[in-house]
């Protein structure tokens, strides 16, 4: 991520300060304070470059679209949840905020506009001796492909017991029978993992996982429901997505940096990071720029072990930033002793209420989601002319 000080984003814009720190205080701009003097101010240097290419002319559908993907203007509209002056927000409730109280339960009600949403134990397939918890829950819904009515066209009275189902078997297949009828989430968690004392930071990690705007899983669950495909397959595809190393599979790279750190010494693993060119994971997010306040919230009540805290200091030293929500979920598993697919697990649980929201919102709008893609291929011919004639 690159930051630049205020000298040169107004170079790059040709406006004065106080235009500057308008589009701040808009959200146009993010800005975080400098490390190195906090007196100062960075600027995110894409940020200013976007507004700087409007300021230049009338944008090209191209490079508005191209923009857009990454990390860019908003693609289309949602009343689910966003990310604005630094924090979450569920239909205009600050994530943070409800974590204090709410289970994913009480989320659910929230985002799918419903009350009294309650996950029963579900109904557990056997699984293969080589199966894993993911390959096992994409089975479950894998079945229910064919076998569930499209969505298109359909009433959200229908389609959240139909969800809520859906939901139940992905549970069951990740953590097996309920223990405890009718407990919520992050209790029959703790119990499944036998972690009685882990259940508030469930609870809280629960919520704040829930959902978080348009990213990648999401939008692959929008896409798929937007052609009027089961919820299954809507589900299925954003489970999909987010088992990828860049998005729920990040924790990974934590528990690798961890032990990393433990092998060879905090200070000489993170810097043999950055000396091979990598980016140390988990640490800062484009969407914060002061810092990520889900992880924030959770660090600042949760206790991580020596290791992972020395990682954690030495980590915003090196690089400015903040950890992030990966770097929690991951530090503060391994403090209680959860199992290694932990925090995929609450992060999938968590996410699926969201994509659930995002799909019953996309069926809603009846639009198909089909995007142009920017042609970089060999050239096509002129009119009149074939492809054989050139360079006969």
């Amino acid at each position: 991520m690159s930051w630049i000080p205020a000298r040169a984003a107004l170079a790059l814009l040709g406006v004065q300060p106080q235009t500057l720190y308008a589009n701040v205080s808009r959200g146009r701009i993010r800005a975080k304070p400098d490390p190195h003097d906090p007196r100062r101010s960075l600027y995110h240097r894409a940020d200013i470059e976007r507004l700087a290419s409007r300021r230049t002319g009338r944008r090209s559908a191209a490079s508005v679209a191209r923009q857009a993907m990454e990390w860019g203007d908003p693609v289309l509209a949602s009343g689910v949840s966003t990310v604005t002056r630094g924090r979450l927000w569920y239909r205009g409730r600050d994530a943070v905020e409800l974590s204090g109280a709410w289970t994913l339960e009480q989320v659910a009600g929230l985002l799918w506009g419903a009350d009294g949403i309650v996950f029963g134990p579900g109904r557990r397939r056997a699984r293969g001796r080589s199966a894993s918890l993911l390959s096992d829950a994409l089975s479950a819904l894998a079945a229910r492909i064919d076998a569930d009515p499209p969505s298109r066209g359909r009433a959200r009275q229908v389609l959240i017991p139909e969800a809520t189902r859906l939901l139940e078997d992905v549970m069951a297949a990740m953590l097996g029978a309920a223990p405890e009828p009718g407990a919520p989430v992050h209790r029959r968690m703790a119990l499944c993992w036998q972690t009685p004392k882990a259940q508030d930071f469930l609870r809280r990690a629960l919520v704040l996982m829930a959902d978080h705007e348009l990213n990648a899983s999401t939008f692959a669950t929008r896409v798929a429901v937007s052609t009027g495909t089961s919820l299954a397959a809507g589900l299925m595809a954003g489970l999909a997505t987010l088992a990828g190393p860049l998005h729920g599979g990040s924790t990974l790279s934590v528990r690798e940096l961890h032990a990393a750190a433990q092998r060879d010494g905090v200070g000489a693993s993170l810097r043999e990071y950055r000396a091979r060119g990598y980016a140390l994971p988990a640490f800062g997010h484009p969407l914060y720029p002061n810092g990520d306040p889900r992880a924030a919230a959770l660090l600042a009540r949760f206790k991580i072990g020596k290791v992972y805290a020395a990682v954690c200091q030495e980590g915003i030293a090196l690089t400015g930033e903040q950890p992030n929500i990966d770097f929690a979920l991951a530090s503060i598993c391994d403090s209680y002793k959860l199992p290694p697919k932990a925090p995929f697990v609450i992060f999938a649980l968590a996410r699926s209420v969201g994509w659930m929201a995002h799909a019953f919102e996309q069926i809603e709008t009846g639009h198909l989601i089909r995007p142009r893609a920017q042609y970089t291929g060999v050239p096509v011919p002129p009119d009149g002319v074939l492809a054989s004639d050139i360079g006969a």
